[in-house]
């Protein structure tokens, strides 16, 4: 039997359900997960004033992160791979000579992510030389296809005359180096706006925060979300999935089709 960690969506079903006084028994019969499942979730993300959603999925992504592997990265690999660098040898150089040499071999490809990454050299791509120095910025976000476009949206979405459709998009701060974010949600019928600070423009930050805000709603409260191209709604099929609901992507350059929002 396959095991998969508590989404965003169940624990702030569970905040809810916790809140309102369901045992973690009852809890866990709704949600079609094992009593101790549950019973351990509420232990870990008790607060001040019970047990919070957010809080707890934060402390999981932190715990995950934690137990991440570097693969094949070890200081003393480091430190073998930073001196041929700081005597400009390139990655190719390096790669190949540890593979002659019959030392644990690491990809020239691997070299170029650690040294971006600051595990290397402290990420100073002037030790590549000339293709250091000519590298273009890295689109991190990473590309998705588009699901259902804007054209097959309902008619009576685009006239405003039902409640449940909403709008969503981030707002990303200007000042200087600031990366303060925040999703927005603006319900299309009644205009009621939501923002909500995330940490980043990523999918799964965009995915936490529908869940978050879906959660403090009756479900025929979200019934569809239109939305821009921008790569923080990759996680469009999981929303669907998660909320049940579905998710449409205006046209190219077209802020108008999405006027709530862009207003």
């Amino acid at each position: 039997m396959s095991y998969s960690h508590l989404s965003i969506i169940e624990r702030g079903q569970l905040e809810m359900l916790y809140k309102l006084g369901w045992s973690a028994r009852a809890i866990a019969l709704h949600l079609g997960r094992h009593h101790a499942t549950i019973s351990r979730e509420i232990k870990r993300g008790q607060a001040s004033n019970g047990y919070e959603a957010l809080s707890s999925e934060l402390a999981y992504q932190c715990r995950r992160k934690a137990n991440a592997s570097r693969g094949k990265y070890t200081q003393e690999m480091a430190n073998a791979i930073q001196e041929k660098l700081c005597h400009t040898w390139s990655p190719e150089q390096i790669a190949e000579k540890r593979r002659t040499e019959g030392k644990p071999f690491v990809c020239f490809k691997t070299i170029y992510r650690w040294i971006y990454a600051g595990l290397l050299v402290a990420g100073d791509v002037q030790v590549l030389r000339h293709k250091g120095k000519r590298r273009k910025p890295v689109e991190t976000r990473g590309r998705f296809m588009v699901g259902t476009p804007i054209s097959q949206r309902p008619k009576d979405v685009r006239k405003r005359t039902t409640f449940g459709h909403w709008e969503l998009d981030t707002v990303v701060s200007s000042r200087g180096k600031s990366k303060a974010c925040a999703a927005t949600f603006i319900e299309r019928k009644s205009r009621m706006y939501i923002a909500l600070k995330i940490p980043d423009r990523t999918a799964h930050s965009m995915e936490i925060a529908c869940g978050v805000i879906a959660s403090q709603y009756p479900n025929a409260a979200f019934q569809s979300a239109t939305v821009d191209r921008g790569k923080e709604f990759a996680c469009f099929n999981d929303v669907e999935n998660l909320l049940g609901i579905k998710v449409y992507f205006a046209d190219p350059y077209s802020s108008w089709q999405r006027g709530s929002n862009e207003t």
